[in-house]
């Protein structure tokens, strides 16, 4: 197998954001495949998130580019905020330093590219600094002046899933896209059997419902009535749950909240509800269950337009909303057994690779954009599906 090209390396730029650990978790998968000699400056407002990282990676501690620190005048808040950006309030010293760190790195280390994961604003000021960027595609309603101008003015788009899981509102930019489906997911499942003896679960039909970390979780009440409506099933919820002071609460229904082990939760389950975050989603179809997702609120109705493109691939049953009533219930989980198909899961999942992958698709798109001399992997396309 042919590898890097030898050649010197000016640096990368890569700037995080900093909710959740989903961003930081890809990043780290992203520079630890990238060549040894390759330096990577990472920006984000915080330096506690990330997984190991190699020798010759930096993190530059950055501001929180939306969260205030209080210093902030109040009449310059009511200054409108045009359709190119989204988050540009005036006289935010935070916004100023950060912004300055990254302008100060592009101009005294001249970084080949900028990954941006993820902000149309920094994507746009790496364009503005007359720095190549590539960002990372979220799903959601983005159809904005703000998120358009990041994306058209991007050398590359990172797809963290599937080509089938693409909105179709992506076909202006798809010749810059990469596909790398289960980037920075440890989507590894354990069998049933090895995940139900861990949690000492029985044979016990079993349903777990998984909120992500993001948000407020998902409703109590209604997973009271889905429990009631299935009394020979086990109903486990991990993640955070939104108490209902009016939920009654079957004996079997079971809230374990933040766990470690979630892979063996989902290996365990016979049927899986869940919200649409994206190491959820890599996780649920690399396990192959019956899904019913119900997506959280996002900004840019994210998880909505995730949880459609799911349920158009035929992957899982998309659901605006848990449902409300025992038949609601019945209907939803009979549909999502009967639609559920494992090797069309499973074809989505992604793979190992996809790490190796993605920095190969860098180094090839830093030479071609400097001129320098690269190599074209044999092994590519394989990867790139």
């Amino acid at each position: 197998m042919r590898d890097f090209a030898p050649r010197a390396l000016r640096p990368y730029g890569y700037f995080v954001h900093h909710q959740g650990r989903g961003h930081a978790e890809r990043c780290a998968a992203v520079v630890n495949a990238l060549p040894a000699e390759r330096p990577v400056r990472i920006f984000c407002a915080r330096d506690d998130i990330f997984p190991p990282l190699r020798e010759n990676v930096t993190i530059t501690k950055i501001p929180s580019l939306f969260e205030s620190s209080g210093e902030e005048p109040s009449g310059a808040a009511l200054l409108e905020t045009p359709d190119t950006v989204h988050c540009a309030p005036v006289g935010w010293p935070n916004i100023r330093q950060a912004m300055g760190e990254m302008t100060l790195f592009f101009v005294e280390e001249a970084p080949e590219l900028m990954i941006v994961d993820v902000s149309a604003e920094v994507a746009q000021l790496a364009r503005l600094c007359s720095v190549p960027h590539v960002k990372v595609l979220q799903h959601g309603d983005r159809t904005d002046p703000g998120h358009l101008a990041a994306y058209t003015g991007a050398a590359g788009l990172l797809a963290p899933f599937h080509t089938d899981l693409d909105q179709p509102d992506w076909a202006a930019f798809a010749d810059r896209i990469f596909h790398a489906p289960g980037l920075g997911v440890n989507a590894r499942i354990p069998s049933r059997r090895s995940a139900r003896a861990r949690l000492g679960l029985g044979e016990a039909p079993v349903a777990v419902v998984i909120s992500g970390k993001g948000g407020n979780g998902l409703a109590e009440a209604p997973l009271g009535v889905a429990a009631r409506s299935f009394p020979d099933m086990k109903w486990i919820t991990i993640g955070e749950i939104q108490r209902d002071w009016h939920a009654t609460l079957p004996p079997n229904l079971t809230h374990h909240g933040w766990v470690e082990n979630a892979p063996d939760y989902i290996a365990a389950a016979d049927l899986v509800v869940s919200s649409a975050g994206n190491t959820t989603c890599a996780q649920v179809l690399t396990a192959t269950r019956p899904w019913i997702v119900v997506p959280e609120w996002r900004y840019f109705e994210e998880q909505v337009e995730k949880a459609r493109a799911l349920d158009r691939a035929g992957v899982a049953l998309h659901l605006p909303h848990l449902p409300g009533s025992a038949h609601g219930w019945r209907r939803a989980v009979e549909t999502a057994k009967a639609r559920f198909d494992p090797e069309r899961q499973r074809a989505l999942a992604g793979n190992e690779n996809a790490a190796r992958a993605t920095a190969l698709w860098l180094e090839e798109l830093s030479a071609r954009l400097w001129d320098t001399p690269t190599f074209i992997h044999p092994e590519r396309n394989t990867l790139h599906a």
